[in-house]
């Protein structure tokens, strides 16, 4: 139980995207599209599980005047598998992410549950926060980028949902980012205000 109370603690109540407001940079920038969202979100997600567990266990062997460099280390080797990986397995969304990939090493989601969470507590634990904020980050990416692709295109992960004729351009572009974000922030609020 307290396990699930990890993950569900980082997809709802610390969600990185529309609670902590943390990672904006790949949040408005990778999510013009409902793929792009969730690839950017299970990339993350990928280098945050295993630098989580990694940290976790290497943190009592870690001086503290070098626990900061070593943190940046082990994720810059994860971020440099996970780059490997997609450009050799899939080329395509590799491309379409572009330098966002190898900006996953200074994502401050990652270095502050490393700091926050996994350096404070056991391997288990850590595993399973970074899976819960994996997932929340995800969650936020995929749900931005299908509001911004519905809303720009009329379709979502390919699908066409509305007419040829429907094209508000605005929202695949960076004012759309702002203001969808904006607004779904403001839902979650209200949702989780109700239910406090």
């Amino acid at each position: 139980m307290k396990h699930l109370n990890i993950i569900i603690n980082g997809i709802v109540k610390e969600n990185p995207t529309f609670v902590l407001m943390l990672g904006m940079c790949p949040t408005l920038a990778t999510t013009t599209s409902a793929i792009n969202g969730l690839s950017m979100g299970l990339a993350t997600m990928f280098v945050l599980i295993c630098s989580n567990l990694v940290i976790s266990l290497i943190k009592n062997l870690t001086p503290d005047m070098v626990r900061i460099p070593v943190f940046i280390v082990v994720i810059a080797s994860f971020v440099t598998i996970l780059q490997m990986v997609m450009q050799a397995y899939v080329p395509g969304i590799y491309s379409t992410l572009g330098l966002f990939i190898p900006l996953i090493v200074v994502n401050c989601i990652i270095l502050g549950r490393a700091e926050a969470f996994a350096a404070k507590n056991g391997p288990v634990e850590s595993l399973m926060d970074g899976v819960g904020i994996g997932l929340g980050f995800t969650l936020g990416l995929t749900l931005l980028g299908i509001c911004r692709e519905i809303l720009g295109t009329g379709s979502v992960f390919g699908y066409t949902l509305l007419p040829e004729t429907y094209n508000m351009l605005m929202f695949v572009l960076p004012p759309g980012a702002f203001i969808t974000l904006g607004y779904l922030v403001a839902i979650i609020n209200k949702l989780t205000a109700k239910q406090k």
